[in-house]
């Protein structure tokens, strides 16, 4: 065995890397290379005098013998019996954490669990779907509260509501009737759509009232005045240039508009927005072009429901 020279942890021979710190050893030097044993130094054999006649010749001391060199050579050690190394497949011994050939860790340290925290984010945009859903249950309780105390206006907001969002129907009159009405121009044509006829009255304030066989939500009515829609044919006759326009319910409660009327060919449209209407009078009132031999054209009115 040796010694790590960074850690100081025991290792075998043919370890190349520390199975403690993973450091390289085969840069350093071999710590169990011994220096070689320094010369003895020569012995000095002191000079004596030549030997008297009383005194003994002198004798040669014997060559001291070199000690007996040891072994140097490294002990085998076991095979170690562990794990194999993940990427070259080396046998280490337990309890290693580097590769002794590789240095690639061999028990890689479990990363820690990361628990979950809610972040700023998360608790800001929980905050705004709390206050989103205030803000949609306060506008609630206004309108509910606004229906119960201002019930009139909060009908007449649905209803208008629901009739520029919906779909509209045409509905004809069962029963025509006028003031007046000039010969070849009865007031049923002002309902065809199919001949191309008008309804003729012999001045101004004439009126004319259409009668329907149930109840409806009156939308909007389309007036066409003058005797055509031609250019070339539609100042030929007068034209009304306005209508008072009363819708009666069934429970006899009338509402009147009064609309002012373009001198042009072509439907208008009226906007009225009336529930449960039973009947519907139109009363015009000036006109425009009327001279000797011409009377009031009206070319057709038209009525629409909420489909």
């Amino acid at each position: 065995m040796r010694s790590c020279t960074t850690c100081g942890a025991q290792v075998a021979r043919d370890d190349d890397f520390c199975g403690t710190c993973g450091t390289y050893l085969g840069w350093g030097s071999n710590p169990d290379e011994t220096a070689p044993a320094a010369e003895a130094p020569a012995q000095r054999i002191p000079t004596t005098p030549e030997p008297g006649p009383d005194q003994p010749a002198p004798v040669q001391p014997a060559v001291p013998v070199a000690p007996r060199p040891e072994s140097t050579a490294p002990a085998e050690e076991a095979a170690p019996d562990g794990p194999p190394c993940p990427a070259c497949s080396t046998p280490n011994p337990p309890g290693r954490r580097f590769c002794r050939r590789c240095a690639q860790p061999l028990a890689p340290a479990p990363e820690p669990e990361k628990t979950p925290r809610r972040t700023r984010r998360a608790r800001n945009v929980d905050g705004h779907k709390v206050l989103r859903r205030l803000i949609v249950l306060c506008a609630l309780l206004v309108v509910v509260v606004g229906g119960v105390l201002l019930y009139p206006f909060g009908t007449y907001a649905v209803q208008d509501f629901l009739d520029k969002t919906s779909d509209t129907a045409r509905i004809g009159p069962v029963g025509t009737t006028a003031s007046a009405e000039v010969p070849g121009h009865p007031a049923a044509n002002a309902i065809d759509v199919v001949n191309g006829e008008y309804w003729g009255a012999p001045g101004p304030e004439a009126w004319i009232e259409f009668d329907f066989d149930q109840p409806f939500r009156l939308v909007s009515m389309l007036v066409t005045i003058g005797p055509s829609t031609k250019a070339e044919l539609f100042d030929t006759q007068a034209r009304p240039t306005s209508a008072h326009i009363t819708a009666t319910s069934v429970d006899g409660r009338a509402e009147t508009r009064i609309v002012q009327l373009a001198d042009h060919p072509g439907p208008q449209q009226v906007d009225l927005g009336v529930s449960d209407v039973k009947r519907v009078r139109v009363e015009f009132q000036g006109t425009t072009g009327l001279t000797e031999g011409k009377h009031v054209a009206v070319d057709l009115i038209e009525f629409f429901r909420r489909n």
